[in-house]
């Protein structure tokens, strides 16, 4: 009822947006700009948000899509004036330490794993498995790069340089990302974009988290015990929550689990 009076203070309101998984354009279940967005602008635009806390748990993906999540969260953050708090869960790494520098503030729990500022590219070489078996690849092309790295061809060299000129330009980027967002906080003369990864207070050491902490027991800390937790989690598809499609779905937990894998969980 105490919302039906005026002049009473009503409790400060933290929104808690959810971002677990791969990020990726496409995919059942992935994150992507596409699907976050109305969630995202929800959660900045309803009832006046005190804050707004990111829960994350990414083991990365996409470099285009977590930048777009990324610059939508600042957007709106420095367009309502509201504070970005991120908490990390099991990891943070890659893209998903990406989505953590949109906060003001990153905190961890002590076993937590952030960093791998970096990118890679796998992929897997058949042209001797098909030589074996008495398969040729035929490839007719407009354009001496369109068959760039067939994995049924053998390697090129100069499919190597190109691939690294690309990877070297996107990890410009994501270097550029963690320096504006996290700034004096990263400590000098220290190669932090190796890929290499930080567990709990190894990562506050480093500059790239900020403190241990949890979501509720931070926000509480910071806005009082009456705080109020409004959460907001991405949709799965209608179809999905009959259990169609599960072949899809099978293919996309074990996407994920391949991607949480590469850091031991």
């Amino acid at each position: 009822m105490k919302r039906f009076i005026p002049f009473i203070a009503k409790p400060p309101v933290v929104a808690v947006i959810r971002l677990q998984g791969t990020i990726a354009s496409g995919g059942r279940g992935s994150l992507n700009d596409a699907g976050l967005a109305g969630m995202i602008e929800k959660a900045f635009r309803r009832g006046k948000p005190a804050a707004v806390a990111l829960s994350i748990n990414s083991p990365g993906g996409s470099p285009v899509q977590s930048s777009l999540i990324a610059a939508r969260i600042r957007r709106l953050s420095d367009e309502k004036g509201v504070p970005v708090h991120g908490f990390v869960e099991d990891v943070a790494a890659s893209g998903g330490y990406w989505l953590a520098t949109a906060a003001d503030r990153i905190w961890v729990d002590e076993t937590s794993i952030v960093g791998s500022i970096g990118v890679i590219s796998a992929s897997f070489g058949l042209d001797q498995l098909i030589e074996r078996h008495g398969i040729t690849r035929r490839v007719y092309t407009a354009g001496q790069s369109k068959s760039m790295l067939d994995p049924f061809q053998p390697e090129k060299a100069e499919d190597v340089a190109r691939l690294r000129t690309l990877q070297d330009r996107i990890h410009a980027r994501f270097i550029e990302q963690v320096r504006s967002r996290r700034g004096s906080r990263l400590p000098e003369g220290r190669d932090l974009f190796t890929g290499d990864i930080w567990v709990g207070r190894d990562a506050i050491d480093v500059g790239l988290v900020d403190g241990i902490g949890h979501l509720v027991p931070k926000m509480k800390e910071l806005f009082g015990d009456k705080v109020r937790f409004v959460g907001y989690s991405q949709r799965r598809p209608f179809l999905s929550r009959f259990g169609l499609s599960l072949g899809e779905a099978a293919i996309g937990a074990l996407e994920d689990r391949a991607a949480y894998a590469r850091f031991g969980l």
